[in-house]
């Protein structure tokens, strides 16, 4: 059960906006905004990456880091397509 609260304000038009999401989704607006609110903080915490390593594997790492990328035929292939959007310079 749900016993913690969370308030905030909003502009009429934010919630308006929120709760014609919500029901799109057949949702309630603090069902919507919690999950919608839990999935952003689930990303940001996410991206905020930290590892921890002894010496000898910091220096493994790095190594590889520092290494020219190996050749990659798929990846080279793609880079020679042309963007449809891009202009012809002829």
């Amino acid at each position: 059960m749900r016993d913690a609260a969370i308030n905030l304000r909003a502009l009429p038009e934010q919630r308006d906006l929120i709760d014609h999401a919500a029901s799109l989704l057949g949702k309630s607006r603090s069902d919507f905004m919690l999950e919608a609110a839990c999935e952003r903080a689930q990303t940001v915490a996410l991206d905020q990456v930290f590892f921890g390593l002894d010496g000898d594997r910091f220096q493994q790492f790095s190594a590889m880091l520092d290494a020219p990328p190996s050749a990659n035929p798929g990846l080279e292939r793609l880079m020679a397509v042309q963007a449809p959007w891009a202009t012809d310079p002829a």
